[in-house]
């Protein structure tokens, strides 16, 4: 199955979300890892987004990093095996109980991590 197939299908679960596409094809693959930037939006600050989404990531095996933007959206770069980016983009649909996520832009990402960190 296509990267673009486990997306579309990512997309049919959660209907009531909007993933934006973008050269997802194109992801960078380093070591078998796999990397993407995503920018999530909705009630994202202030309900521990970063850290919950750190601890996901270590629970996944994921490095990379996540912050606050000026615009009130969360930034991250994750880079791991392809099941478990599938899963924490999965995640980062819903986050942590607090959060409302309205979307999820998804686009191939770039750089090599060594541990997820939260970046201010």
């Amino acid at each position: 199955m296509s990267k673009l197939e486990l997306y579309i299908i990512n997309e049919l679960n959660f209907p009531d979300r909007f993933i934006i596409l973008r050269n997802i094809m194109s992801a960078n693959t380093v070591n078998n890892f796999t990397t993407l930037h995503l920018v999530i939006h909705g009630r994202v600050q202030g309900v521990f987004f970063r850290d919950s989404m750190r601890r996901e990531s270590q629970r996944l095996g994921i490095a990379g990093w996540a912050r606050n933007t000026a615009n009130g959206t969360v930034e991250a770069m994750v880079q791991g095996e392809q099941a478990a980016v599938d899963k924490i983009v999965q995640w980062a649909h819903r986050g942590p109980e607090y959060a409302q996520v309205s979307k999820v832009e998804v686009e191939a990402g770039s750089g090599a991590f060594h541990h997820f960190e939260i970046l201010y």
